[in-house]
């Protein structure tokens, strides 16, 4: 059985692309990429990423124009961490200008893919600490971006979530053993659940095939919802919300996609906005500034987003006071 979070990644990611042309079809020899700019991005998704839209659309707003000043190629693993590092590595021997990577993932496999090319990240949280940059006013190396604070919002992020479930104890959070992003958010976590009396079930997997079967099963009695983790890693995001619809599971996530498409909620980053972001430092190196030189900025456009048609679904009635805190709610 293919869960439907897979088959809705794989749909947004052909429409994406067909918005995005970039030249991922096309043969630019060295002589010829003078101008336009070659950008190459890389991504644990099914296709390009709100980010990268926001990349795209804030490089337009600055007066670049698609296909004729740059083209954005992407490079997509469909939750395959392993697979990134020779997508990095595949980037670069085709020849991009700049990298743009989604994710501490992909941002470690294009940093060791090239100390030369330009980086840009975006989706990281934390990068002084992953060893990306040096600081954030100074990165050093060949590497600057957009961070977020994702991991750090998970306390509210809990908080939010035994709001709206009423008697919330146990919590299940399903996560990939290899991936270190991952294990520091499960950190995080464990931490807000024991100053907020909640206790976090540890789902540890290692294979897509272990999370599709054990999240897509009959749900777990003894939990009274689910926090989904921020990576994409063995498409765990995509198997709680087939969970959420499925089998009636409360499901919190970091970003407002899985929320537009079946989740409960969602408190996090609005991303679209870090790729508008990183528009700006793009421009900065494409004339002449070193990423080295180019201060890290923090993405502080936090949103909490409430589809009220799945709390319905699920039989929750919504504290007016919940209510009250959402940016948004989806009816």
């Amino acid at each position: 059985m293919e869960a439907h979070g897979v088959k809705r990644w794989q749909i947004v990611g052909i429409v994406f692309l067909g918005m995005l042309s970039g030249w991922i079809t096309r043969d630019v020899s060295h002589a010829e990429r003078a101008r336009p700019i070659r950008i190459g991005a890389l991504t644990a998704s099914w296709g390009p990423t709100p980010s990268m839209v926001g990349l795209r659309d804030g490089l337009q707003k600055l007066g670049y124009r698609e296909d004729e000043d740059f083209f954005l190629g992407v490079r997509f693993t469909q939750g395959n961490l392993a697979e990134l590092p020779a997508a990095a590595r595949e980037l670069v021997q085709q020849g991009v200008d700049l990298l743009f990577t989604v994710g501490v993932n992909a941002t470690q496999a294009a940093q060791a893919a090239t100390q030369n090319i330009p980086i840009v990240f975006v989706n990281v949280d934390d990068p002084v600490a992953f060893g990306l940059v040096q600081s954030y006013a100074r990165p050093g190396g060949n590497l600057t971006g957009v961070t977020d604070l994702a991991f750090q919002l998970g306390p509210k992020r809990l908080e939010l979530f035994r709001e709206m479930i009423p008697g919330l104890q146990r919590v299940l959070f399903p996560y990939d053993v290899t991936d270190s992003a991952s294990v520091k958010q499960l950190q995080i976590y464990r931490q807000a659940a024991d100053h907020l009396g909640i206790e976090v079930v540890e789902m540890a997997l290692r294979t897509q095939a272990e999370a599709q079967e054990t999240l897509t099963r009959s749900p777990n009695e003894t939990v009274q919802g689910i926090l989904a983790p921020q990576s994409l890693s063995l498409n765990i995001p995509g198997f709680v919300l087939t969970a959420t619809s499925e089998q009636a599971m409360a499901a919190m996530f970091t970003e407002v996609f899985y929320v537009e498409r079946g989740g409960l909620a969602s408190y996090g980053p609005n991303l679209y906005e870090s790729g508008q972001s990183a528009a700006r430092l793009v421009d900065k190196i494409l004339k002449g500034t070193k990423p080295s030189e180019i201060p890290v900025e923090v993405n502080n456009n936090i949103k909490f987003v409430i589809n009220l048609n799945v709390a319905n679904q699920l039989g929750l009635t919504l504290p007016p006071e919940v209510l009250y805190q959402a940016n948004r709610i989806i009816r």
